[in-house]
Formats: structure tokens, C-alpha cells, sequence
């Protein structure tokens, strides 16, 4: 789970129902069952699910690749008659709703009436945006849709800085939908969303961690976080990302010039324990490190829910993790939860 600043941990802790609690009580006790017994328990469903509005963007960063667009999955809108369904059968034990996996969640037109239905549901949303479509219209549905969370992505407070990782971007657009929610969260006097920059650090915009804490001050925004990048080719760079801060970066420099993960994985993971993602068009994946959808442990089209969280091809993936998790893939680049500081 992502962490919370005081006011944001009191709205979360005020969609805690008894059915919740007991929920992650029973998923962190399979989580620490499995490690004492050495082989997968899975008790409990979800705490945290990402779901996809679209795989459609606006932008092209270079290491998105939905910005590349470089899918192999078909690219499409999450249908609201679907996202109801899904959201009926696990609201009473599901806590946090993060509307983002891949692409621009706004693109989607129906995107703010589902966060609008799971608000009624109790669930604690969330989004992730490039806040080129948050307009003054849009800005205040967003307020009244009753999101709880917003992250505004803006890796740069210039221009020239900001392009070079948002290609195709307007940093003034960033700026201007930015301050479009701060003034209808005062005009209609919510708290809600709790807003936050998020601060991609690559190399071409370390310099300017100071100037992101500034600007997001002059705008009013709630925080700033910082949050290290993952690059594909991350052994040799081809697009100079890696920072040279090293606390900014997922990869230590070696002394032939080429990087290394820093992250040491243990065959063991939180996050498949009390997360995963679907896709806009059903398909259950572990976690958002799986960005193509290639380890598809289920299809919401032909199972419900519940029956794929505890399927054969589940089981069979969290046998694989707590034998060798080296060996799989999608878990080379992950960080591990250590990826965002808070300012």
C-alpha cells in the first residue's frame, strides 16, 4: 500500500468497515503463514486492486509503453456495465481503488462516473494523471466525484525539462489542470482529493528536485513525492535515464559502466499477497510491473473474481514466486515498495 500523511490516513481509515479489517487481518496472517511454512497460503481476498480505465495516451515518454506504443494487448476503454459488476462482487472486502495501470485514465469519458460509484461503495480511490484534460468542468467533477486521491505526474517545472520525459507534453497544461483542482476543492470546500506532484527522477530533471518543491508550494498542491524510474534496458541506458543521485535510482553503476538492479529479491512478495490489476478488458494480472499483461492468471469474462483469485493458474504463479523469484520476468525491474519519498 502506498503511504499516507496524517489527514489522508484518517479518510482511509474512515473506509474501514469490520468486514475490511478482517479481510487484511486474514490476508497478513496467509502473508506470514506462507514464509513460516514455505509454501503459498492465500487467505482473504485483495485489500488493493488497480483497474485500468484505457491503454489509450496522449503522451509518448520513452519508457511507457503505452507511449511507445508498443502493446502487444489491444489497446481499449474500460466499460462501466463491466466495472460495476466487478466492483459489486468485491466491494464489502476491498479498501483501496487505484484507477491507473497503463495509459491516461481521463481519455475514458466514463472514467470519473465509475470513481463516482465506487465512492458510494465506501472504497478509497485513486488516480494517476498527466492533468492534461483537467480543465475547470473537468477539475470539478473530479472534486465531486468524490476521489480521494490524486496524482498529478510532472517530472520537470520547465518546459525544456519536462519534454525530454514527457514527449508531447505541455507542462502549462500540467500546471493550469493543477491548480483547476485546488480551486474547486476551496470553492466546494472538500478535502478531498488529497493532491500530490509526483516527481519521476531521471536524469535529465534531477536538477530540479528543489524547483518542484517550490512550484508545488506557489500551486497549492498537498505534497510533492519523488519517485525512482524504471528503465527496460536498464544494463546499458540507451535513453540516458538513470540518475546520478543514487538514492533517486533503482540501479547502482559497476565498474565496466553498465548497471544492476539494486534490489535483492527475497522469494516472498507483499504485494501478490494483498494486490493485483485488471486490465480494461478482465484480464487478472499480478501487479503493475506486468505492464503487457503476459502473465494472465485470469478472465473476468469467463470466471468471476473471487474464482480467479483462488484458480490454478494463481496458485501455479505464487508456487513459481516462492520457489525462484529471480527467474520470473516482471520482477527484475521491481522495486520493492521503496521507489517514493515524500516531501
Amino acid at each position: 500500500m502506498p503511504e499516507f500523511n496524517w489527514n489522508d490516513s484518517i479518510n482511509l481509515a474512515s473506509k474501514l468497515t469490520f468486514a475490511r479489517f478482517w479481510n487484511g487481518i486474514k490476508v497478513l496472517g496467509s502473508f506470514y503463514a506462507s514464509r513460516l511454512l514455505n509454501k503459498p497460503v492465500q487467505w482473504g481476498f485483495p485489500v488493493s486492486i488497480s483497474f485500468e480505465p484505457t491503454t489509450s495516451c496522449n503522451l509518448r515518454c520513452p519508457e511507457c509503453p503505452s507511449g511507445l506504443r508498443a502493446f502487444t494487448r489491444p489497446t481499449g476503454m474500460l466499460e462501466r456495465d463491466f466495472f460495476t459488476r466487478t466492483i459489486d462482487e468485491i466491494h464489502k472486502e476491498l479498501l483501496y481503488l487505484i484507477f491507473y495501470f497503463q495509459g491516461e485514465p481521463f481519455l475514458n469519458p466514463d472514467f470519473l462516473e465509475m470513481v463516482k460509484y465506487a465512492a458510494s461503495k465506501g472504497i478509497y480511490t485513486a488516480t494517476s494523471t498527466n492533468a492534461h484534460y483537467l480543465n475547470d468542468a473537468t477539475a470539478k467533477r473530479t472534486v465531486e466525484s468524490g476521489l480521494d486521491r490524486l496524482i498529478i505526474s510532472i517530472d520537470g517545472t520547465t518546459q525544456d525539462v519536462y519534454k525530454q520525459y514527457r514527449v508531447g507534453g505541455n507542462i502549462e497544461k500540467v500546471i493550469e489542470g493543477a491548480k483547476n483542482i485546488v480551486k474547486w476543492k476551496k470553492a466546494l470546500n472538500s478535502k478531498t482529493p488529497f493532491v500530490f506532484f509526483q516527481f519521476l527522477v531521471v536524469k535529465p530533471n534531477e536538477h530540479q528536485v528543489a524547483d518542484i518543491k517550490r512550484l508545488a508550494k506557489e500551486v497549492g498542491v498537498d505534497e510533492v513525492r519523488f519517485k525512482t524510474a524504471q528503465v527496460y534496458d536498464y544494463k546499458s541506458d540507451p535513453n540516458n535515464l538513470i540518475p546520478t543521485i543514487d538514492k533517486f535510482s533503482r540501479y547502482k553503476k559497476n565498474e565496466d559502466g553498465s548497471y544492476s538492479a539494486k534490489n535483492k529479491l527475497a522469494n516472498r512478495c507483499w504485494k501478490l499477497q494483498h494486490a493485483n490489476v485488471i486490465t480494461w478488458d478482465g484480464l487478472v494480472v499480478p501487479c503493475c510491473f506486468d505492464k503487457d499483461a503476459m502473465h494472465q492468471l485470469g478472465n473476468l469474462k469467463n470466471q468471476s473474481f473471487k474464482e480467479v483469485w483462488q484458480n490454478e493458474n494463481y496458485k501455479q504463479f505464487r508456487r513459481e514466486l516462492m520457489k525462484s523469484r529471480k527467474n520470473i520476468d516482471i520482477c527484475a525491474n521491481c522495486s520493492e515498495g521503496a521507489s517514493v519519498w515524500q516531501d
